[in-house]
């Protein structure tokens, strides 16, 4: 069983007087891609059945940025569920589903690099190590890893795109494109090129949560969503999904085995401070024992 962080415990109810409609509920087309993602979002509806039948859409290829902005303006129906990672600003401007959809493990990234850059990567065992190796991370110009790697002395170069990042690596713009341990290995069955490899001896750690996000005021979605959440919490539903999609990568991609740098991240509600930190120490902890 993977870890799970703190959730919250507050559920709504729902008393429908005749049949609710049929709801179609757009999920952004990378979220709609990830098998993981998808089936939460499907997990959290089918929990909820008073709020009727749904069918789940695939947005239009939007970037992050757009996708976000898409979902703020909350006049059209381009977009209603995201899953990304969180900080005060998509706290503020959206409304999040607060349950760490993976356990807290998108904030633990392995570096994707090509196979000729791996002995850049030896002898680091430190922040400093690799500050003074002048590693430079890919990530997304909207992404909220972004400001936590600069704030941590960081060198980072940025894409609006995330399909575009894989192309800038080999092209040796940037030397690891940093992904989440919840979501690497399907990131390269989906790219399927034998020229990018994970880095096998480092992962970098910082508090970073990955919700549901809806509109502002799409209220009687996430109040849907969570409440199928807690739903699945509650039966143990949830805990097998974490167990099917995510306990495989713990194991592939030998967590015990490697030296965890561990970030800052000063972006975060106390909230979701307090959800990243519990879930770090989890994982330190569960990592101390395999490794005794």
């Amino acid at each position: 069983m993977l870890l799970l962080a703190g959730t919250s415990t507050t559920l709504w109810a729902v008393d429908h007087s005749v049949n609710p409609p049929s709801q179609d509920y757009v999920l952004w087309y990378r979220n709609y891609d990830s098998p993981a993602i998808h089936a939460l979002v499907s997990l959290a509806l089918q929990k909820t059945p008073e709020y009727g039948d749904f069918r789940i859409l695939r947005s239009q290829e939007l970037s992050q940025g757009r996708a976000l902005r898409e979902l703020a303006q909350g006049d059209n129906r381009l977009l209603d569920i995201a899953n990304v990672a969180t900080s005060v600003e998509r706290e503020v401007f959206l409304t999040p589903v607060p349950v760490p959809v993976d356990g807290g493990l998108l904030g633990f990234r392995v570096c994707v690099v090509t196979a000729e850059s791996l002995p850049l990567f030896e002898d680091i065992h430190s922040l400093a190590d690799l500050r003074e190796k002048g590693i430079r991370i890919g990530q997304g110009s909207h992404w909220p890893d972004t400001p936590v790697l600069i704030e941590n002395k960081i060198p980072v170069i940025t894409h609006s795109r995330y399909e575009i990042l894989f192309g800038m690596l080999k092209n040796e713009r940037f030397d690891c494109f940093a992904r989440g341990v919840s979501e690497v290995l399907n990131d390269l069955g989906v790219e399927n090129d034998p020229e990018l490899v994970i880095e096998p001896t480092l992962m970098l750690a910082y508090p970073m949560p990955s919700y549901l996000f809806v509109g502002p005021e799409d209220l009687a979605t996430a109040h849907r969503l969570h409440l199928g959440m807690e739903r699945a919490i509650r039966d143990g539903s949830f805990g097998a999904f974490l167990q099917q999609y995510y306990a495989a990568a713990v194991s592939t991609l030998n967590l015990d085995r490697r030296t965890m740098i561990v970030l800052e991240n000063p972006f975060l509600s106390d909230e979701s401070d307090n959800l990243g930190r519990q879930t770090l120490r989890n994982l330190r902890w569960r990592l101390e024992l395999l490794s005794r």
